[in-house]
């Protein structure tokens, strides 16, 4: 795709999502790295559901370090796979609370070595908690859009992530993945896309297909 086109379309998200931020709830970095892990295969909404009462409940990284692996379960079980999760928040709380004296590190190779953290996780907390830009998140919406809109030909999140990196600029990264995710929730749906009042559609080479 031309630069032109690229540069069309990061004007005309901008225009139509000027202020959009992460969904998920948190108000501080621990919190945010928490409800990423739980976000797996899981949507932003049940998310915030659980962890309105979780991060009552759990109010500090000793809280999580020290929490029972079972009540922990039982506490994140809606947003599935919740055996994983609780074992891998539980350790990288652990590790947050001895290795770095309790503050998420920040820094996106330490990130990357806590468990249940991969690119998606880390980029995130970076660009969210620290607005610090360290690559682009790549969900199912930034995915399925970045591949209708000729951005990328692969599929795998982590190709598709470095696809991305080459072509739009850096100080993008952040706001990008957002404006993309809200295009996803709102006009670019997964099986019916409303093309006809996308204004992206004289940009996408998909546009005519549905």
């Amino acid at each position: 795709m031309k630069k032109s086109n690229i540069r069309k379309i990061l004007s005309l998200l901008k225009e139509q999502y000027p202020k959009v931020k992460c969904a998920l709830s948190y108000k501080n970095p621990l919190e945010l790295l928490i409800a990423t892990i739980l976000s797996a295969q899981c949507t932003d909404k049940r998310v915030n559901i659980v962890t309105e009462k979780l991060f009552k409940k759990y109010k500090n990284i000793k809280d999580y370090a020290c929490a029972n692996l079972q009540e922990f379960e039982k506490d994140i079980y809606s947003t599935g796979f919740y055996r994983n999760k609780a074992k891998n928040i539980i350790s990288t709380c652990q590790i947050i609370d001895k290795k770095y004296k309790g503050k998420v590190p920040k820094d996106f190779n330490k990130l990357l070595e806590l468990p249940g953290v991969a690119r998606k996780t880390a980029n995130c907390v970076m660009g969210n908690a620290f607005n610090i830009p360290s690559g682009v998140v790549v969900d199912t919406h930034v995915s399925r859009i970045t591949q209708r809109l000729g951005l990328t030909k692969n599929s795998d999140p982590n190709k598709i992530e470095q696809d991305l990196i080459k072509i739009i600029p850096k100080d993008e990264w952040i706001m990008f993945s957002h404006r993309l995710i809200w295009h996803g929730r709102k006009i670019c749906d997964a099986r019916r896309p409303k093309c006809e009042i996308c204004n992206l559609n004289k940009l996408c080479p998909s546009a005519a297909k549905y």
